[in-house]
């Protein structure tokens, strides 16, 4: 594939993520990217850094849903095509009380990618998706974590939202510099979004609770 031909899938690809306008409580955490590079260098396309190839986003929510209620929805793999954005596909080849396997495909047009997800479930806690088969990338590691909210709501918990991964092409890496962030949020809130339809209005809007933290562990 020659420059102009990778300028214009990154082209499709940018015009093609929608512009974020519900949910805006989010925290980027840009500090083990590596993307910042000196005034001596010049930032194109093609030009990144090797260490840029990672990148993490994480966030922490205080949101108007109660802990069951955002695992039922994040754990509902077999359903993350209708809502997920850019997720075209999802099967489930295996399912057990703690444990699913499932096959993705993920895409914006005109790239399409399948991957295999392995994810822990412990419910209402935790949903830890990773996949392992190492085709599409070097890592992805996608973790949910839920906790109690405010004593006076009962409808309310804390959701903490990681996500970091490596792609082995190069060249899908340096499309995912241009809109990582745009995409990591938009997914975050799709979640959200999708507990709403379920459920119903949420107690309280959203609110940014990570300052200055890291990703929550493992």
């Amino acid at each position: 594939m020659n420059l102009s031909k990778h300028y214009l899938v990154a082209s499709k690809i940018i015009s093609f993520v929608p512009k974020i306008n519900s949910f805006q409580g989010h925290y980027v955490n840009k500090v083990q990217c590596h993307c910042h590079l000196s005034q001596h260098q010049k930032r194109t396309f093609f030009n990144f850094p090797k260490s840029s190839r990672r990148r993490e986003y994480c966030g922490r929510q205080l949101v108007g849903y109660t802990m069951e209620q955002m695992y039922e929805v994040v754990s509902d793999v077999e359903n993350y095509y209708k809502f997920v954005p850019w997720c075209k596909q999802s099967i489930v080849l295996e399912k057990k009380p703690d444990y699913l396997k499932a096959d993705l495909i993920v895409g914006f047009p005109p790239i399409n990618e399948s991957y295999t997800s392995n994810v822990t479930l412990v419910k209402p806690y935790m949903v830890r998706a990773e996949c392992k088969d190492g085709k599409l990338f070097h890592h992805l590691l996608t973790l949910w974590r839920f906790s109690p909210g405010l004593k006076r709501e009962q409808q309310s918990c804390v959701v903490d939202f990681q996500i970091t991964f490596e792609f082995r092409s190069a060249f899908h890496s340096n499309l995912s510099n241009l809109f990582f962030d745009q995409v990591a949020r938009q997914m975050e809130g799709a979640f959200i979004q999708e507990v709403g339809k379920r459920n119903g209005p949420a107690t309280m809007p959203p609110t940014n609770l990570l300052q200055n933290g890291s990703p929550a562990k493992s």
